[in-house]
């Protein structure tokens, strides 16, 4: 029995262990910590298919485990987030109830993710593990930034983030793909604009850094896109 093409599933459990442990600890201890399930998450979900790719042992019921599993710690988990997050400031009673969108939402992106064949150096729509990064760091980034607490308090403008960044989730938006044909400047500019952004939010405010970093990586994509749609018309 060859047991090491179980070894991707096998992460991909982990991820998913992660994602479910994570809604349990948040629902019992509030939204601030739920960044480091969904980090974990994050690893074990690179692991995955690193680990697939090494051993060559690529398979269907991975990439739908894959997805599954995605979808609780990357849709589930950071919906649950919201909610806390949202339920615990002061707004009317129904207003958390818009967090679970976001669920909605990226079990859409990934169902599309999985029959559309365009993702290959671009993802359509803002990637799901982008989405929970964003939103679960949003009470560590109110730590951080005591000037911010008060905007990430307000329940109706974590309710406007949670529609916008919903709706990026399903866009007909091009954006980076952290894939590198080569490793020259050219072409590669906003990747690795979008790398030093990023690498210099954390460095100064730690993870608080990450809502900076994921905002960056939109409008750096949307930049992007306009400056190859200009090349192509002239």
């Amino acid at each position: 029995m060859n047991l090491t093409k179980h070894i991707p599933n096998l992460i991909t459990c982990l991820n998913l262990l992660a994602g479910m442990v994570g809604i349990h600890y948040v629902m019992v201890n509030g939204a601030v910590y739920g960044f480091y399930f969904i980090l974990a998450a994050a690893i074990f979900d690179f692991f995955d298919g690193f680990a697939a790719r090494m051993l060559g042992v690529h398979s269907e019921i991975g990439k739908q485990l894959d997805s599954l599993a995605d979808l609780v710690t990357f849709g589930v988990l950071p919906s649950f987030i919201v909610f806390m997050l949202i339920q615990s400031s002061e707004g009317p009673a129904y207003l958390p109830y818009i967090g679970f969108l976001i669920g909605i939402q990226s079990a859409l992106r990934l169902a599309k993710f999985n029959i559309d064949e365009r993702q290959t150096d671009r993802f359509i729509g803002l990637p799901t593990p982008a989405n929970a990064l964003f939103f679960s760091t949003l009470p560590l980034m109110g730590q951080e930034m005591g000037i911010l607490a008060g905007i990430w308090n307000n329940p109706w403008v974590l309710s406007a983030l949670t529609l916008i960044f919903s709706y990026l989730l399903t866009a007909e938006l091009p954006l980076l793909a952290l894939k590198f044909k080569h490793f020259g400047w050219n072409q590669n500019e906003s990747r690795y604009l979008m790398l030093l952004i990023s690498l210099a939010g954390i460095i100064i405010w730690g993870w608080a850094g990450i809502p900076i970093a994921v905002v960056s990586y939109i409008f750096l994509s949307l930049i992007s896109n306009r400056l190859e749609k200009n090349e192509g018309e002239t």
